[in-house]
């Protein structure tokens, strides 16, 4: 056997539709839109610089079939400079791209392999000693083991398994051609190039189960870099795997402690600080996109959860005076208003205005806390609220609804409990 390079791929999902985001003011739509396109471009830029012999897309190299011919004439054109290069590529079909899902298709030229969807297929690259296993889907939806039907690696050659799978393991994915890492040893391949999983992981040191991740992340639960796996084989074995990013967007959860912050001016200064650190630690002189979560007991949470669009702006606004600007995808308010000490109130700290704020407080956070109310908030809408849809979109993992839908009636009742005592003590005051 020789050395020799390769790149392996999956879940490009070139032109995937930016579910939820829309619903976000201020956001680069027109930039996230064409990341996945960008993102490719850099696939093929790093074949033709680390002079790869070949590349192994595992699997939904689209996000569905076309919205319009575009989508096929920018892929022709990024495997078309691979041709070029003379790059050979090897494609399988998951269950986004599957058969039955494509309603058009790219012509294919000698250098383009696509693995069938009724059995699976064997490539042989005979002057590389390499022989490559797999099987498309048929269908979107496929739930059986696909590794038995593969056929036995070929003798003296580097056999690659390449396969679309949920694997055993892995269940915030979606179940797909499931298996287990054991039934994938049993084949005795020398590497397995799988997709379908979306975070990168590499299984074992050999042979080696690798999943590359997404090549581009598309929202918020798609954070840090996402890229490709490169490949280094010599004498017939892996010598060396190296994640390489190609993403030209990158997605961050920020946490910024509020604990104990009591001007808005304190808020600010901590937002920037936060949005500053993430640049400097995450984005590589990519665009940023940033959901900020505040958290901790703060003298502010009354005022930020009474105006907590006037407070996303501000973020937004900081954000943009920041070197590399990133962008707000979100700002989620789990702050706590601070822990009132339990004491007699005098007579004259009755006479202290703040005093009949802690008052308002107090009842309205028992109100929030009694076991009776939230029984009959689950009786009187429990039935009701679990019926209504939950849109399968990034955006809507913090949404009311969703609380209501986990039956987490404490969490759905805070925000109404703030804006209350909000209207209250400000109307206490203005009188």
């Amino acid at each position: 056997m020789g050395s020799f390079r390769f790149l392996h791929a999956a879940d490009l999902h070139l032109d995937s539709p930016l579910r939820g985001l829309t619903r976000h003011e201020g956001l680069p739509f027109a930039q996230i839109r064409d990341a996945t396109r960008r993102a490719l471009d850099n696939l093929v830029d790093l074949a033709i610089a680390e002079q790869v012999a070949f590349i192994v897309i595992a699997g939904d190299l689209y996000d569905g079939s076309w919205k319009d011919a575009s989508t096929g004439l920018y892929m022709a054109r990024a495997l078309g400079r691979l041709l070029q290069r003379n790059i050979q590529i090897y494609l399988l079909q998951g269950n986004h791209d599957a058969a039955s899902i494509i309603t058009r298709d790219l012509p294919l030229p000698p250098g383009v392999k696509r693995f069938g969807s009724r059995k699976p297929e064997t490539f042989e690259i005979a002057e590389l000693s390499v022989a490559l296993h797999g099987q498309s889907f048929a269908n979107r939806h496929v739930d059986r083991d696909m590794t038995p039907n593969y056929p036995s690696p070929v003798p003296g050659y580097f056999n690659i398994g390449v396969l679309h799978t949920s694997l055993n393991g892995y269940s915030e994915h979606e179940t797909y051609a499931p298996c287990t890492i054991e039934t994938l040893l049993a084949k005795g391949y020398d590497y397995w190039a799988l997709g379908h999983v979306h975070e990168r992981a590499v299984q074992g040191d050999g042979p080696h189960i690798v999943f590359p991740g997404v090549l581009q992340g598309r929202h918020i639960r798609e954070t840090g870099p996402k890229g490709a796996t490169l490949v280094e084989v010599t004498d017939g074995a892996v010598s060396s795997l190296r994640h390489v990013p190609c993403d030209v967007v990158r997605w961050a959860r920020l946490s910024v402690d509020c604990t104990g912050l009591e001007q808005e001016s304190d808020l600010q200064d901590a937002i920037s600080v936060a949005l500053r650190q993430a640049v400097d630690d995450h984005a590589e002189e990519r665009l940023l996109v940033a959901r900020l979560e505040l958290h901790g007991a703060t003298p502010l949470h009354a005022q930020l959860n009474a105006r907590p669009g006037a407070l996303r702006e501000t973020a937004q606004q900081l954000a943009a005076m920041i070197a590399g600007q990133p962008a707000i995808e979100k700002l989620v308010l789990r702050t706590t208003p601070p822990r009132q000490p339990a004491a007699h109130v005098s007579a004259s700290q009755n006479a202290d205005p703040n005093a009949e704020d802690d008052d308002i407080a107090a009842l309205v956070n028992a109100a929030l806390a009694d076991p009776e109310l939230l029984a009959t908030l689950e009786a009187e809408l429990g039935g009701f609220l679990s019926t209504l849809p939950l849109a399968d979109s990034p955006d809507q993992e913090d949404s009311l609804l969703a609380r209501a839908r986990a039956q987490d009636w404490r969490a759905l009742l805070t925000p109404a409990g703030d804006a209350l005592l909000a209207r209250l003590t400000s109307n206490e005051h203005a009188s």
